[in-house]
């Protein structure tokens, strides 16, 4: 495991990081930053579309814009979400919140342009649904299958490990450590309601995550933003740490640095949205969708959602409701002291509990057991689809469907420490190879959003010389 450490170190240590950023920036000078300048059309197009029904309308064999979405949201809100956010704080300070921040501004445009090339190079399956993502657009629009096969290993074992082990351990942990459940028993429930779940294909797994991501969403967002009103006096000094250590001088807290900050805020906005990463585009491309610019307003949308809104709810929870101090915590962190109790979801739980009591451990737990078990079946799925890419054998599509679950009853069981090592490891792999197919194919993807807001902005034009 020490080999995937160092790996992980120096993939996420500086080289990865500065290709998000690069990436993100790219995109977003080339649509005029029009996350921040197109907010009305994005908007409207997402949100505004499910007041008005038309997101939820399925037209054909593939699944509907919002169990796209909610699919990819399913597998992008996970641990990391809850337990991720809280750590990156206690080794990054409150300063890792503004980079994490400013990735996600990034890479709104970054999984703006991944879902628009996964509509665009997507193809049917036998089944007659819609499939696609990276492994499509590297082989169709680069053409270049190799890098397809490249990604779609990758793929395969990052949802073993991260998507898998480690979501099943964080189910049966809190289910152990809130109601006494046995691990095992966990495990094994969990692995046949999952396989279940995954046997029904894209609907099924749609149709669940159009359910649960939204009560998930509501019952953390909900309980987290009444933590923040009940502390209201203390968001001011919140915000005004975020700005500060997110710039601070290597003297300020005992050795704290700016670059510790930006290396655990991307890095943790990466890991909450994964723009970038390139598997969220799997799902998006099952979208009953024409146009793939539209698809990619949802992507957009899925990293603001996912980062700027989930994760800092967590954020301003933790440092507003009086749990976190940066100057005790900070020199702890540097020295590789900081107390357990402290580290990750107890920190959040703590937070909560500030106002719920106890009940906020449930909250949560509840939570974290939701945003783990959607995150699993969202895995399962990018794993079978980046199965049938390396080969076309049902029976190697058929072991996927054993090994998958078989693997959630090991990760309920095991201490899987090192797992995030191996998950560090996959998804610096998996960007590596997702982050220049996205450059090279800027040109056509950026191409179809300007198209496309000019057609939009032409049947407006028509719409009013005709009334």
């Amino acid at each position: 495991m020490a080999f995937c450490k160092a790996l992980g170190d120096f993939l996420w240590g500086g080289p990865l990081l500065a290709a998000f950023l690069v990436v993100g920036l790219w995109y977003s000078f080339g649509s005029g930053f029009f996350q921040l300048f197109g907010l009305p059309t994005w908007w409207r197009t997402t949100v505004g579309s499910l007041f008005r029904g038309k997101a939820d309308r399925g037209r054909g064999k593939g699944v509907t814009q919002l169990q796209a979405l909610s699919t990819a949201l399913a597998a992008t809100i996970g641990t990391g979400s809850i337990a991720g956010v809280a750590t990156a704080i206690v080794y990054g300070g409150p300063g890792a919140v503004f980079w994490m921040w400013m990735s996600a501004l990034l890479g709104m445009m970054t999984g703006c342009g991944e879902k628009i090339l996964a509509v665009r190079h997507r193809e049917r399956g036998a089944d007659g649904r819609w499939q696609g993502g990276p492994m499509q657009y590297m082989e169709k629009g680069l053409r270049l299958p190799w890098l397809a096969k490249a990604f779609a290993l990758l793929c395969v074992g990052e949802t073993l490990a991260g998507g898998n082990l480690a979501q099943a351990n964080s189910i049966a942990t809190a289910l152990s450590a809130a109601g006494g459940v046995n691990p095992m028993a966990a495990g094994v429930v969990l692995a046949a309601v999952t396989a279940v779940v995954l046997m029904g294909g894209i609907k099924r797994i749609g149709k669940l995550c159009e359910l649960l991501v939204p009560a998930m969403a509501l019952l953390f967002v909900g309980g987290g933003l009444a933590v923040i009103a009940a502390n209201a006096q203390a968001v001011p000094e919140a915000l005004r740490q975020i700005v500060q250590y997110a710039f601070a001088p290597r003297a300020a807290a005992g050795g704290y640095a700016m670059g510790t900050a930006l290396r655990y805020g991307v890095a943790r906005g990466v890991f909450t949205n994964e723009a970038g990463v390139g598997m969220s585009a799997i799902a998006h491309a099952c979208a009953d969708v024409d146009e793939p610019a539209e698809q990619g307003m949802w992507g957009i949308f899925e990293v603001f959602f996912a980062t700027m809104v989930i994760c800092t709810v967590t954020a301003l929870v933790i440092l507003t409701s009086g749990v976190y101090d940066p100057v005790k915590m900070l020199p702890l962190a540097e020295g590789g002291a900081a107390p357990d109790g402290l580290l990750g979801a107890p920190l959040t739980v703590a937070g909560f509990a500030t106002l719920f009591g106890e009940a906020g451990e449930w909250i949560v737990s509840v939570s974290l057991i939701l945003f783990a078990f959607t995150s699993l079946v969202g895995s399962g799925y990018y794993g079978r689809r980046g199965v049938e890419t390396l080969t076309a054998a049902r029976w190697a599509q058929g072991l996927y469907q054993l090994v998958f679950p078989a693997f959630i009853i090991l990760g309920a069981v095991v201490d899987v420490t090192a797992v995030w090592q191996v998950v560090d490891v996959f998804s610096g792999l998996l960007a590596a190879v997702n982050l220049p197919a996205l450059l090279l194919l800027s040109p056509e993807a950026l191409y179809l959003l300007r198209s496309w807001l000019e057609g939009r902005k032409k049947k407006s034009e028509n719409w009013g010389e005709c009334t």
